[in-house]
């Protein structure tokens, strides 16, 4: 199928359909936002991604942007490079052209975590090589859901709970864009088959031993106990607008105390004390952000006993998030570890 014809059936179904016509239409709106016009697009083959390489493919046809569609090989599946290169021979009978890099070293330890750092590590620096600033991804509706649950599971605050972002930053100079959080998977799903006829299934996605597989399955009983995502979605909408109005006031609460001086950020042990504990691990993850440039969180568990050994008489030193933090006389230092 040609590039013109893909794009002409896609435009057809939108026509004939405005669940998929108006997802298109909030696609274009949140593109059009982003003042730059070149994009990485992170695919995997799944429907989702599929989804959104049709959605962009569209979305170039009317607008003078460009777009590099990558795959990052994982290398976990013993048949990983060979399904990646179906993936790339289906998207090059559309027009498109995809870009196929593979993970080297053997991941055998937290796998999901280890695969998705060592992902958006790649990606940054393909973009920092061609010079774009921003990646898009397929996360949608179901996504968000389960990341709610995840973080749930695990005792995640405010931050943890309000979830995925639309646009974040994944490093100064990188932005993270999901122009599908608010899209329902069974619309993906029929995008992708409509532009490609089919799409491909990670079997890692059914493995129960993973949290977020097990957390998938509990869609079906959850909805019929008259829990549905829709509504964890309304919740999760309130609890990021609740988590915009206290970054405001952390933003504030930070200026005041905290100051770098070289590569360290000094904070005012006495003010700190004195925050509460949502604040004071808002105020550690943002130092450690400062510095690291990490785009997650440590673990809200994690910040949350470094908060209450830095108000100890005791403490002197702990790491974090890659960073050490330590006492001197009545100031904390943070410094790179």
């Amino acid at each position: 199928m040609s590039k013109k014809n893909s794009n002409a059936i896609l435009k057809s179904a939108f026509k004939e359909s405005l669940n998929l016509y108006e997802v298109y239409l909030d696609f274009k709106r949140k593109i059009n936002k982003i003042k730059n016009n070149i994009f990485v697009v992170a695919v995997s083959g799944g429907p989702d991604s599929l989804a959104l390489a049709a959605l962009t493919k569209l979305y170039c046809s009317e607008n003078k942007s460009k777009f590099f569609y990558v795959l990052i090989n994982h290398n976990i599946r013993k048949n990983s490079l060979r399904e990646a290169k179906q993936v790339k021979s289906l998207l090059k009978k559309s027009g498109i052209n995809l870009i196929i890099l593979s993970i080297k070293e053997k991941i055998e330890k937290n796998i999901q975590k280890k695969a998705r750092d060592i992902r958006y590590e790649l990606l940054s620096k393909f973009c920092k090589k061609k010079k774009i600033s921003t990646i898009l991804t397929a996360h949608n509706l179901e996504d968000q859901v389960e990341t709610f649950f995840l973080r749930l599971s695990r005792g995640s605050g405010l931050t943890g709970l309000s979830a995925m972002k639309t646009v974040g930053k994944l490093s100064n100079r990188i932005s993270l864009c999901r122009p599908l959080l608010n899209v329902k998977k069974k619309n993906l799903v029929e995008i992708s088959k409509i532009s490609f006829g089919k799409f491909f299934k990670d079997p890692s996605n059914k493995n129960k031993k993973y949290l977020r597989t097990k957390i998938r399955n509990l869609k079906k009983p959850l909805e019929q106990s008259g829990i549905s995502y829709d509504q964890v979605i309304k919740s999760i909408n309130n609890l990021a607008s609740s988590k915009a109005t206290l970054d405001q006031y952390v933003s504030k609460i930070f200026k005041e105390l905290i100051k770098k001086s070289g590569g360290k950020l000094r904070i005012d042990l006495s003010k700190f004390k004195k925050l509460n504990d949502d604040i004071q691990i808002s105020v550690i993850n943002r130092a450690i952000k400062l510095l690291k440039k990490n785009y997650y969180n440590p673990r809200a568990k994690k910040a949350n006993y470094l908060a209450k050994i830095i108000e100890s008489k005791k403490f002197t030193k702990s790491s974090l998030g890659g960073c050490i933090f330590f006492k001197e006389r009545d100031q904390i230092w943070v410094k790179i570890e």
